[in-house]
């Protein structure tokens, strides 16, 4: 006899769903790049990793050093909402050492690593539904965290012709379709690894000016140039906002501690936002990164191991095949083009994965509308790592083609 029960309607549970801004966050493919990498290892397997921008020399020991005393007092407890007073004050005048701006520590923000600033800025700085303008490509948590917080990501598509990078026509053009509330730019620039000149930072700064646009400026791979230095945006506008953090060039991606710069009248809606989702940044982090300061010739020769594997790589990746790709100017990504090879960077950095145990980002991860030929190589490991990666990868695509 067949069953002509009728279906029970949904219980309480079952109507109970992802708020619907938070299921439009697409997942951070690096992410899972890394967890099949970590599956293959579990088995046995051995794997490079190029997939994850983060470096794999451990944190510089006098910064080490600075939280091992600081845990010995004992006591471990909140620090002011904006960060303990000495850091800020640190901060302030690192502004004044490398660049010749004069930053009043009262402006300095002390965050949750550079992600932590980048909700407290969004959040002071934008009404819901606002438009911000990004890069494409450009790093994915831009778009996923404003969209988490109901703003609208605006991806403009950048290429050689402005060396990847906004330009004031291109940002004017965006506002005219349909009215911008800011511009987020980043130098050095992930996954490009492009540096933006100081001529091209103004004319933002000024554009921004002229429209009534928050700028954003992403520094967070500052000190790691290989040709000229990065040019912060506060020589260009005072009144820009700046993200920085200890995680790159200090070898501190863990601790997570990062700060802002904003302008003083944002200062107290920032505290009051801080003080109600996070309390403090941890006091150890911050201690540790007041330390790093001073570890400056530790966090140089770092760097020169990161120098040593670009220029094997921007020798060694043409051999192979993979010889496209965009200027290497700072950080320590390679964004290469692999049209040659696939039209689909996921399936091409899963074979990759797979066939040649080496562990590569796909473009895809960084620009939804080109990046299916397009794939990012860190090359923040050791030289030897670099090399056995690139002989490996080597085997494989004349094995694949």
């Amino acid at each position: 006899m067949p069953d002509t029960a009728t279906p029970s309607a949904p219980g309480p549970q079952e109507t109970r769903q992802p708020a619907a801004r938070a299921a439009r966050v697409q997942p951070f493919i690096v992410m899972d790049v890394m967890n099949q990498a970590a599956a293959i290892e579990r088995g046995g397997g051995s794997v490079v990793h190029m997939e994850v921008g983060q470096p794999s020399a451990p944190t510089p020991a006098s910064i080490r050093a600075a939280a091992a005393r600081a845990l010995e007092h004992g006591r471990i407890g909140y620090t002011q909402a904006l960060g303990t007073d000495s850091l800020r004050a640190r901060i302030a005048r690192h502004y004044g050492e490398a660049y010749g701006v004069d930053v009043a520590a009262e402006r300095v923000v002390v965050t949750t690593g550079s992600s932590g600033g980048f909700i407290l800025a969004f959040l002071a700085c934008f009404q819901p539904g606002a438009r911000i303008a990004i890069t494409a490509p450009g790093y994915p948590a831009y778009r996923n965290i404003l969209i988490a917080l109901g703003l609208e990501p605006v991806a403009i598509e950048v290429g050689p012709e402005t060396r990847f990078a906004l330009t004031p026509d291109l940002i004017a053009r965006a506002h005219r379709e349909k009215p911008l509330a800011g511009v987020l730019t980043m130098s050095p620039a992930n996954p490009t690894g492009v540096v933006m000149a100081p001529d091209a930072i103004a004319a933002v700064a000024a554009e921004c000016r002229r429209l009534g646009l928050w700028y954003i400026s992403d520094e967070i791979y500052h000190g790691l140039t290989y040709d000229q230095p990065a040019t912060t945006a506060l020589s260009a506008d005072p009144d820009a906002i700046i993200v920085n953090s200890f995680s790159k060039y200090y070898c501190m991606t863990g601790w997570r501690v990062g700060w802002l710069v904003v302008p003083q009248r944002l200062v107290r809606t920032i505290e009051r936002l801080q003080q109600n989702l996070s309390i403090s940044v941890p006091y150890l982090s911050q201690v540790a990164g007041e330390a790093a300061f001073e570890a400056t010739a530790e966090c140089e020769a770092i760097k020169a191991g990161y120098a040593e594997n670009r220029a094997y790589l921007l020798e060694a990746l043409p051999k192979i095949g993979l010889g496209d790709f965009l200027p290497v100017d700072g950080a320590f990504y390679i964004y290469c083009d692999i049209g040659r090879y696939s039209n689909d960077s996921m399936s091409f950095c899963r074979d990759v994965l797979n066939g040649a145990g080496v562990a590569i980002t796909p473009g895809l991860d960084f620009d939804e509308g080109r990046g299916a030929r397009t794939v990012r190589l860190s090359f923040a490991g050791s030289l030897g790592e670099c090399e056995e990666a690139v002989a490996r990868m080597g085997t494989w695509l004349q094995r694949s083609i």
